[in-house]
């Protein structure tokens, strides 16, 4: 009797275990072994939905890859130049050719002042060199107080200006080549990206001399343009803080 007792015994251990055993090995699908076994699974699971979230919201590369706003001059000879923009160095400036451009404020108007090697400046509504839009701007330039790091190497544009370092208005030029003695004290906002070939092109102008400056830098036929456009994305730069 000892005997039997002690071979059931055995037995119903030996059920008991390979109970455990099966249980364990079907822990994915039974309802005891659901937080057990879902737990490993849905660590990566959530770590995989989570991913993209975090990398649209805390992506660095993302944050700061931000598009410039994009400028076309369109000349009535058919020739164009692209610039790119940098609001990081001169913001209210490039908020101020924007909010020019692409209210229309330079359609029609001409380069008046041409100086092969130099510079070509333009956005005069008065096509002579002393008017603007009725308003000026703060010089952002750092001999005015503001960092501004952008050398004025070919294909840079930048403010024109009198003598008072806050009198820019509408009045542009872009670099035809390299200018660094004008560091430091004009404001400097961007760089062309398309349309060197225009920029000479432009340069070789005849010209005849000023009057005034006696310079040989007076187009002896108007130089027009027809537009300037900026793209900006989708991005809302607002209006610049003017000097009245």
């Amino acid at each position: 009797m000892k005997r039997i007792f002690t071979i059931l015994l055995t037995l119903t251990l030996a059920l008991a275990l390979g109970c455990t055993v099966a249980t364990a090995n079907t822990y994915t699908s039974g309802n005891g072994g659901t937080q057990a076994a879902e737990q490993p699974a849905e660590q990566p699971a959530e770590q995989t939905a989570e991913q993209p979230e975090q990398n649209e919201t805390t992506n660095p590369e993302e944050v700061t890859t931000m598009q410039n706003p994009i400028a076309t001059i369109t000349m009535k000879d058919g020739g164009i130049m692209k610039l790119e923009l940098y609001p990081d160095v001169a913001p209210n400036t490039v908020k101020n050719f924007i909010s020019l451009a692409n209210s229309g404020f330079y359609d029609g108007l001409t380069f008046h002042r041409i100086y092969a090697g130099f510079m070509i400046q333009g956005g005069d509504p008065d096509g002579n060199g002393g008017g603007g839009p009725g308003y000026s701007i703060k010089g952002e330039f750092t001999g005015n107080g503001v960092n501004n790091n952008l050398s004025h190497k070919r294909g840079v544009i930048s403010m024109a200006r009198a003598q008072d370092p806050d009198s820019a208005g509408s009045q542009f030029f872009i670099m035809h080549a390299d200018g660094p003695f004008l560091d430091g004290q004009y404001a400097a906002f961007g760089m062309l990206t398309e349309g060197f070939t225009t920029l000479d092109a432009l340069a070789a102008t005849p010209t005849t001399y000023n009057p005034y400056s006696g310079e040989k830098s007076v187009p002896l036929e108007p130089v027009v343009i027809e537009s300037i456009r900026v793209d900006t994305f989708g991005v809302e730069y607002g209006e610049p803080e003017k000097i009245q």
